[in-house]
C-alpha cells in the first residue's frame, strides 16, 4: 500500500506491506518499504491570499513525481493521497487537484479536519507501548492546523477537532522577526491559547492520562531536548519529554535567528523558519491541558492513511 500525506509544510510518502491477516494479531505493525519527506511549503501565503501559489504547486509536483516513481518501482497495489489544511483553505484547489491527478494518476482526497484527526489518532495509537495509560490526547501540529483527538485503543476516538494554529500559519501571521520580538511572541501565544481553549472545550483533553505529540515540530523539539547530534527516528519515537524541557527548548528557539536554528544538527533546513511557532503551539497545549510531559510519535496520519487501505474484514 502507498500512503501520501500532503500538508501545509511537507509532503510525505509511506509504502508498506500490511501485516498478514493470518498472523492473527491486531497489534502487528506495518512493514515499511520506504518513508520519505520533502518540505514543499504548499501552504505558503495561503493564510494571507486564500490561494495556493503557482510556485508552491510546482514544488509539490516535483516531489510527487519522484514519489510516483517509487510507488511504481515498489509495486504498490493501492494508493491513497490525503491533502489537508492548505488545500482545504485555497480558492484555487482545483489547480492542485488537476496537478495531482496528472502526476500521480489518482485524485487527492481533501480530508476534513475531523477525518484528519481520526487518521492521525489511528496511526499514533496503534503502535503505542502497552503500558501507555489511556485515555490519550493526540495532538498533530501541522503547518496550517493542529488536530486534537481524545480516545483509547478499545473504543477509538471519543472526540476530535481541528483548529487553525499550525506552525506555518502562526509564523506568517505573528512571527516575522528574525528572531521574533517579545511583542510578536506574545501575540502568537495569545492567538494559540485562545484556539487551544476552544479545542479543549470540545475535546476533553484535560481528562487524558497521556499526551501524544505528532509531526515534525514535536519530533524536532524532542530531538533537541534529548541533545541528539543527528535526527534519529528510533530514539525520538515514543521518547517522553517533560513540560520543563519543552518550555526551555521553545524559549531557546524563539530567541534564535534562523541561521542559529539551522546550525542545530537535528534541524531540517525547511523547518528552521517555522519551528519556533511549532514549539510554541506544543508548549501552550501542554500548559492549557495541564500535561506534565509529552510522548513523541514518529507514526501519525501517514500510518493512519496506510491502515485505512486495509480490507474492512481485517480491521
Amino acid at each position: 500500500m502507498a500512503a501520501i500525506d500532503c500538508g501545509t509544510n511537507s509532503i510525505r510518502l509511506l509504502v508498506a506491506d500490511l501485516p498478514d491477516d493470518s498472523a492473527g494479531s491486531p497489534a502487528a505493525p506495518l512493514v515499511d518499504l520506504t518513508r520519505r519527506m520533502e518540505i514543499v511549503r504548499l501552504g505558503e501565503g495561503v493564510d494571507r491570499t486564500g490561494r495556493l501559489a503557482p510556485e508552491a504547486i510546482e514544488r509539490t509536483r516535483v516531489a510527487l513525481a519522484s514519489y510516483a516513481a517509487d510507488i511504481e518501482k515498489l509495486g504498490a497495489e493501492r494508493v491513497r493521497m490525503c491533502a489537508t489544511s492548505a488545500s482545504r483553505d485555497a480558492a484555487n484547489a482545483a489547480d492542485f487537484t488537476e496537478m495531482v491527478q496528472r502526476t500521480l494518476g489518482v485524485a487527492p482526497e481533501v480530508v476534513t479536519g475531523d477525518e484528519e484527526a481520526r487518521l492521525s489518532f489511528t496511526g499514533a495509537v496503534r503502535g503505542l507501548p502497552a503500558d501507555a495509560k489511556a485515555p490519550f490526547l493526540v495532538v498533530d501540529i501541522g503547518g496550517g492546523s493542529t488536530e486534537f483527538v481524545v480516545g483509547d485503543r478499545e473504543a477509538g476516538v471519543r472526540a476530535a477537532i481541528s483548529v487553525d494554529i499550525g506552525c506555518v500559519r502562526m509564523t506568517e501571521r505573528h512571527l516575522p522577526g528574525d528572531p521574533p520580538t517579545a511583542e510578536q511572541v506574545a501575540a502568537a501565544q495569545a492567538d494559540i491559547a485562545a484556539a487551544v481553549d476552544r479545542a479543549l472545550a470540545v475535546v476533553p483533553g484535560r481528562e487524558a492520562a497521556t499526551l501524544v505529540g505528532l509531526a515534525g515540530s514535536v519530533t524536532t523539539v524532542v530531538a533537541i531536548a534529548q541533545g541528539l547530534q543527528e535526527y534519529d527516528p528510533e530514539r525520538i519515537h515514543h521518547a517522553r519529554v517533560s513540560y520543563e524541557a519543552v518550555a526551555q527548548v521553545t524559549a531557546d528557539l524563539l530567541g534564535q535567528t534562523r541561521a542559529q536554528r539551522l546550525a542545530n544538527p537535528v534541524m531540517h533546513p525547511g523547518r528552521a523558519d517555522v519551528i519556533g511557532a511549532g514549539a510554541l503551539v506544543l508548549r501552550v497545549i501542554m500548559e492549557r491541558a495541564g500535561m506534565p510531559s509529552v510522548v513523541a510519535s514518529e507514526h501519525d496520519i501517514l500510518d493512519g492513511i496506510a491502515w485505512s487501505l486495509q480490507p474492512a474484514t481485517a480491521r
